[in-house]
């Protein structure tokens, strides 16, 4: 029967004493240790071999404990790892300080072995449990983005020999006319929602990072791309933009998809002859906003309830026979979020009709030209 590897404990602690006792406690309940005298041979050490959680020592000579951790959750390769303080203070506010930049729990000195083995126990059992959960939810999202791909790749040929059917209709039976648009309808529908269930696995994952993003030329660019569509349903689209460039604090990938979003549902909620309007605002108040205005017709208290709910499904429809998946508004509220700024649905005035999204982005902090 095989044996599984013993769990890895890294002690960090600037005297010998300390570090000879924890680890012949910790070896006794049969765990590994490795022993680190300072901050430095720690990070050494964690670039050697990764353990399953670190007893850090708070006041150590040179760097210490409390900046070694925030050294430690810095790094990807090391984030993961509890962080158990060690201390000889009974200090509250630096268990406070301790526990802010990232560790897990504290224990005081002198040791209370059963104590101390107790809390290694919990906080390497939270470890598994969390790996296990976070081991299934990349099987799963693997799993759903391979079903997928494949899915739209059989969808996409379905398409296209109901697209050939299509224009030789008049060459079948005038019965298979209206089975051939179903498996067109159908056959979009189906399409349309795995693409936007793709653009949502996609955001989960997408790491967003903060750059400067010229927010007028990304509303320029997308209502360029959405004319065609715009025009198909007789709409007018129009944009009203500062002469000056707005630049956000915000990840650019993010923000193309945010705005892609609004704007596909604007054109898809507006009915023939209606129209959709974009405002940029100047920056006030560190943020600008962005208005997103169509002549659908807008959402009632229940939808405002849960619009930004994956699959919600709400009271307005496609005026144009356009599919829609309850993914959309989702994917806006996390990517938004994501990037520190909001966005909300805004109460129309008593003339007013249509949804009005409004979009706050943080834009970059002024800097002292001394600095």
């Amino acid at each position: 029967m095989n044996t599984p590897p013993l769990e890895t404990i890294l002690i960090v602690d600037d005297q010998e004493e300390n570090r000879r006792i924890v680890s012949k406690v910790l070896s006794m309940m049969h765990y590994a240790t490795l022993l680190a005298s300072s901050a430095e041979e720690a990070l050494q050490t964690l670039e050697k071999q990764t353990p399953d959680l670190i007893l850090l020592d708070v006041m150590m000579p040179g760097t210490d404990g409390i900046t070694t951790c925030q050294k430690i959750k810095a790094n990807d390769r090391w984030a993961g790892i509890p962080v158990i303080f060690l201390s000889a203070a009974d200090d509250k506010n630096l268990i406070v300080q301790a526990l802010e930049v990232g560790g897990v729990d504290f224990v005081t000195k002198p040791f209370n072995r059963a104590e101390l083995v107790s809390r290694v126990r919990t906080q390497l059992a939270l470890k598994r449990t969390s790996d296990q959960l976070r081991m299934l939810a990349e099987d799963k999202d693997e799993i759903l983005g391979i079903i997928a791909h494949d899915l739209k790749n059989s969808l996409a040929g379905m398409k296209l020999s109901a697209g050939l059917l299509q224009a030789r209709l008049a060459e079948l039976p005038p019965r298979c006319a209206p089975l051939v648009e179903n498996i067109m309808h159908a056959t979009e529908r189906m399409l349309s929602f795995m693409k936007e269930f793709l653009a949502n696995q996609r955001a989960e994952q997408l790491r967003l990072r903060k750059e400067l993003v010229k927010l007028a030329d990304a509303v320029r660019i997308l209502a360029a791309s959405h004319q065609p569509a715009a025009a198909a349903k007789n709409l007018t689209l129009t944009t009203a933009l500062p002469k000056a460039d707005v630049v956000v604090e915000a990840d650019r990938e993010g923000v193309m998809q945010v705005f892609e979003n609004l704007l596909s549902n604007a054109i898809k909620f507006s009915p023939p002859g209606g129209s959709v309007h974009i405002v940029l605002e100047d920056p006030s108040g560190g943020v600008v906003r962005c208005v997103v205005k169509d002549s659908g017709p807008g959402f009632t208290a229940e939808d405002r309830a849960q619009m930004f709910r994956r699959y919600g499904r709400l009271s307005a429809q496609p005026t144009g026979d356009e599919p829609s998946t309850g993914l959309g508004l989702s994917i806006v509220k996390r990517l938004v979020d994501g990037m520190g700024g909001s966005i909300v649905l805004a109460e129309n005035g008593q003339d007013e009709n249509g949804a009005k999204f409004i979009v706050t982005l943080p834009v970059p902090a002024l800097r002292d030209p001394a600095n």
